[in-house]
């Protein structure tokens, strides 16, 4: 039986020549996240602001979410998100106005109040201001740590250049990551931090892959130009990193079709970040090595036994 190949065997790719190129990318799509970041901040979701999610049933019939979100949105307890699922159920999530936050609990009482006997509220989760800001900050200290973690694990496995190059490759596909929920102002939620922790694990499996590699051919081809040597051993492993974020995010494509808004934003941030994470593992990682002080070899080469003498 012939095995599926999406990349042919044994490619000769200069992915060291052609460089510029991904280091243009990657200036430009650094500016862009940091230019939304500053400008525009996130769009911060219900996790991070404050807020109040209700679950209610539909007694009778089939819920008219339009029908709510007038009646809803003519109140003055902040903006509102409605969302129907299972044909009977909706989900509304309240982010307080300015004037009501820090009154989830009066907000959550004037929600069901407006709903009516016609439904039944089957859950009601509140968050203040005060533990928003905490999950906040330490999702922020989650991600920083988890990057730090990997970096310092690579090293070890490694040698500290490998280190070095993961961390800064791991910490771009973060940060890219992350300015797709700025410039896209989708909801930047606790759901969106387990999706940048989920990314960064799975770009460091790539990314060391390639290491790998570079390593078992340095004890190889030790007189190699490291030019040639990142060629060599991103060429080899082309096909096992194609096919590897392929059949991934194949994976992930019905979450973002049929996950609906609670998973969307997740499964999007974990269908972009294959492609980023696949990308710098070729581009970023493994080009930074060129700038950095040359590599020894990995172990030496065994002695050779003396001749004997009669």
């Amino acid at each position: 039986m012939r095995l599926l190949h999406i990349v042919p065997k044994n490619t000769k790719i200069d992915f060291v020549g052609l460089r510029w190129i991904g280091f243009a990318f990657t200036g430009l799509t650094m500016l862009i996240t940091a230019a939304s970041l500053t400008f525009w901040g996130f769009n911060l979701g219900i996790d991070f602001t404050g807020g109040v999610v209700i679950d209610a049933h539909k007694i009778e019939g089939a819920p008219d979410v339009a029908g709510l979100r007038d009646k809803l949105g003519n109140g003055d307890f902040g903006e509102v998100i409605i969302q129907g699922f299972n044909e009977a159920d909706v989900s509304i999530r309240v982010k307080p106005s300015a004037a009501m936050t820090g009154q989830e609990q009066k907000v959550a009482q004037m929600v069901r109040d407006a709903l009516g006997p016609d439904y039944e509220v089957r859950r009601t989760d509140t968050v203040g201001p005060k533990v928003s800001d905490e999950l906040f900050t330490n999702g922020v200290i989650a991600c920083l740590l988890s990057v730090l973690m990997i970096a310092i694990y690579v090293a070890f496995r490694f040698e500290w250049q490998f280190g070095v190059a993961a961390f800064i490759a791991t910490f771009h596909d973060v940060l890219i990551t992350a300015g797709l929920f700025s410039v896209t102002r989708m909801d930047f939620n606790l759901n969106a931090v387990a999706a940048l922790l989920t990314l960064a694990g799975y770009s460091i499996n790539d990314t060391v892959v390639i290491f790998d590699r570079i390593r078992e051919n340095r004890r190889k081809y030790k007189k190699m130009p490291i030019a040639e040597l990142i060629n060599l051993s991103t060429n080899q492993t082309l096909s096992r990193t194609v096919m590897t974020s392929v059949c991934t995010a194949i994976s992930v494509i019905p979450i973002v079709l049929f996950g609906g808004e609670a998973l969307f934003g997740f499964s999007v941030a974990i269908l972009f970040g294959i492609a980023v994470g696949t990308y710098s593992s070729i581009y970023v990682a493994s080009a930074l090595l060129l700038y950095m002080p040359p590599i020894g070899a990995m172990e030496p080469a065994a002695a050779k036994p003396a001749d004997a003498r009669p």
